[in-house]
């Protein structure tokens, strides 16, 4: 579908020295939700929260789906 895209990220999560989650990195955009789930998985010892999530979009028109997580572990924000 033109314009069409399908966005999968992997975000880590550790607690500041106030007790607040800040991103453990850079959020990494992944080519598939397995290879998403796995690296999310690789992560969990490491970090306070590891999730993993897709959206679908049309960023040609504005439009967003609602975010879906694929994985979850830990510790991490809310998401809309």
């Amino acid at each position: 579908m033109p314009g069409h895209r399908k966005l999968i990220v992997v975000e880590a999560f550790d607690r500041n020295e106030k007790g607040e989650l800040i991103s453990a990195s850079e959020p990494r955009r992944m080519q598939s939700e397995a290879a998403a789930i796995y690296q999310a998985q690789t992560l969990i010892n490491d970090h306070d929260g590891v999730v993993a999530w897709s959206r679908e979009g049309q960023p040609g028109i504005g439009e967003e789906g609602p975010t879906i997580i694929l994985f979850q572990c830990g510790d991490i924000p809310e998401f809309e």
